[in-house]
């Protein structure tokens, strides 16, 4: 009997999903500025944003983004691509470890690089205004150099004048409201919750639910699987995230636009967790054979966690 064939492995890497991603790294690796307003003015807001955050994790693009902005100062494209490019190089000394286990030297090089990053957002925001993207680098800058709840509120504030909707920036809000930032969990379920409630039937934001619900869990539970299945089983959350689901991915609106996957992914990662196969593997099924890093690194290693949970829910791929 020839051995079974292994599960394959979701595809992680965005750029699967959308194509866009693609051609804006190209673009930038080129150098050729030209094609990357094209792809960025073709995009929704959204994505538009989504996209800029993508030079988070690039390296060497601070020269050529100088250089645009030097051309053009109130190239909102480029502030907002350099501002995400500033910060990713900030978070990266500062490394993704609570502060309490980051070094003085590296905290104190992690803040003077987000100084860096937030002056060039600051110019970038008063010449660019209505900037999704620029708002959304500014909830970041405001979290990483603590500059307290209300600064970050009245950010936010000003990205939900442009766009009430905007979930990139909504996911950056959701993280100053958690404890781990200074917050308090009422405020991020109260958020969390009310931003579902004013969304779109069919849209992405309810699955703030989802994620508030995952990162209480990890807060207070560690990373304990178990942990997590009793927390989100409890009646009032589990119909939460049903009520959340219904109004997002299970609603005949959804749209598979930049973004879908992390959404989906969230989602099936929560049904999983409390052991709603059903739910899980529709979601799963759904999926495919695409998945997301986050919220999945929660638990580990994504890719092996993703086929673990997909093989129990007995959906997606094989």
């Amino acid at each position: 009997m020839l051995p079974a064939m292994p599960p394959r492995q979701p595809v992680l890497d965005p750029a699967a999903a959308y194509p866009r991603i693609n051609a804006l790294r190209t673009a930038l690796d080129s150098g050729d500025w030209p094609e990357c307003r094209s792809v960025l003015d073709a995009a929704e807001p959204v994505e538009r944003t989504e996209l800029t955050m993508i030079a988070f994790g690039e390296t060497g693009l601070e020269t050529f983004l100088r250089g645009v902005l030097t051309g053009d100062p109130g190239d909102g494209a480029a502030g907002a691509l350099l501002g995400q490019h500033l910060i990713g190089a900030a978070w990266r000394i500062r490394t993704a470890a609570r502060s309490e286990q980051v070094s003085r030297e590296r905290l104190a090089a992690f803040t003077e690089g987000l100084e860096v990053a937030e002056r060039l957002l600051v110019d970038a925001a008063a010449r660019s205004p209505h900037d999704p993207a620029i708002w959304t680098a500014r909830l970041i800058t405001a979290r990483g150099l603590r500059l307290g709840r209300s600064e970050a509120r009245r950010r936010y504030d000003r990205l939900a004048a442009i766009d009430p909707h905007h979930l990139p920036g909504q996911w950056q809000f959701l993280q100053q409201l958690c404890p781990k930032s200074g917050g308090v969990w009422a405020l991020a379920h109260t958020f969390a919750g009310e931003t579902a409630a004013a969304a779109p039937p069919g849209s992405f934001d309810p699955v703030l639910v989802a994620e508030a619900h995952l990162e209480h869990w990890l807060e207070e539970h560690g990373r304990s699987a178990a942990a997590g299945r009793r927390y989100l089983s409890a009646g009032p959350v589990r119909d939460e995230l049903n009520e959340a689901a219904d109004r997002s991915v299970r609603h005949p609106a959804f749209r598979r636009t930049h973004g879908w996957v992390r959404v989906t992914s969230t989602f099936a990662m929560a049904f999983a967790l409390l052991d709603d196969r059903p739910a899980a593997a529709a979601l799963f099924t759904a999926l495919g054979d695409l998945g997301s890093d986050r919220p999945w690194d929660y638990l580990g290693d994504p890719g092996p966690t993703i086929v673990k949970y997909r093989k129990r829910a007995g959906g997606g791929g094989t």
